[in-house]
């Protein structure tokens, strides 16, 4: 089933939403709006919103058939605090909202173009409050550390489906944020050779 599919969760989706969600309800606001970019399926909006029930999550993706699949998830799961999916290209120099107070991002910027991460670091500079967090999940290269086995066979299938996709370096995606008024903050080592990165807008 790809990124988008609808359906039973799918097995990376049941592996990392807990030790997301635990990460999260450490470093999100008490209380506010929750933008997530790229949510694919739905699947992690539903669940972040029913372990965070005084955040309001804002799922959002570029594709109609992910804005379908996580409109289906949300009428299923009935949360009050899950509003409806919104179109948005992380690439485009508006999106369809004006703040947030804290952005979202799992498992995106290496599945998409370069534009998108330039994007994202744009709109969450944008979008944030001084001090709000822009939360980046996945697999990134590291120039003071190994990379797996597991992660360098990724990346190349990554690129083997779309030259412009592939791991991104962690200095490089911490440079761009700089650039935008965001400032890396943490980075938390998660299960399958992930990582959390934790950028913080600056006053």
């Amino acid at each position: 089933m790809g990124r988008h599919g609808r359906g039973p969760a799918r097995p990376a989706t049941l592996r990392n939403r807990e030790p997301i969600l635990a990460l999260l309800a450490r470093i999100l606001p008490a209380q506010g709006l929750v933008l997530e970019v790229a949510s694919g399926s739905g699947e992690h909006a539903v669940h972040f919103a029913r372990g965070l029930p005084q955040l309001t999550f804002q799922p959002s993706d570029p594709s109609a058939q992910a804005i379908a699949s996580i409109a289906a998830h949300r009428r299923r799961a009935g949360l009050a605090n899950l509003r409806e999916p919104l179109a948005l290209d992380a690439a485009s120099p508006s999106w369809p909202l004006a703040r947030a107070d804290a952005v979202l991002a799992i498992n995106m910027i290496h599945i998409a173009p370069w534009s998108a991460a330039e994007g994202l670091m744009a709109g969450a500079g944008r979008l944030l409050p001084p001090g709000g967090p822009l939360y980046l999940y996945g697999p990134f290269l590291e120039a003071d550390r190994e990379t797996a086995p597991s992660n360098l066979a990724f990346d190349a299938d990554l690129k083997a489906r779309d030259p412009a996709w592939g791991l991104r370096d962690r200095d490089a995606v911490a440079a761009l944020g700089a650039r935008h008024g965001l400032a890396l903050a943490e980075r938390v080592e998660m299960p399958a050779n992930n990582l959390s990165l934790v950028f913080r807008r600056r006053a």
